[in-house]
């Protein structure tokens, strides 16, 4: 599984996609899937990563990491899918219209605050 996942792109690294795996951020016909199990042709994935969540059917098997190109031959996404990210990424990109960002650099008291915040000294 962590090898066709990283093999497709989904995950940059062997390791990342083993420990999303691990973490039951992939399920394979509705089931948690192992970092260790076999992948079939017909399976369908949900896959969750930090681009959203696809809903895949595997194509083609593959051990091997390739272009981008070869890479999206080996699933298919479904319609609902990939309707359901558009619309997250158009919600994410109107609510940064409506962010408020502060009007200048922050003040000296507001960088202690900030790095109090982030738990450094």
């Amino acid at each position: 599984m962590d090898k066709w996942l990283w093999a497709a792109r989904f995950f940059k690294t062997r390791t990342l996609a083993a420990k999303a795996c691990e973490l039951g951020r992939i399920q394979s016909d509705g089931q948690p899937a192992k970092a260790a199990r076999e992948v079939r042709i017909g399976d369908n994935l949900r896959v969750s990563n930090d681009g959203g969540d696809f809903q895949v059917e595997i194509l083609l098997l593959s051990d091997v990491r390739g272009p981008a190109s070869v890479a999206q031959t080996l699933y298919r996404e479904t319609e609902a899918s990939r309707e359901l990210r558009q619309k997250v990424a158009a919600e994410r990109k109107a609510m940064k219209q409506f962010e408020e960002l502060p009007a200048g650099r922050p003040s000296k008291r507001d960088r202690r605050r900030i790095i109090q915040f982030r738990g450094r000294s």
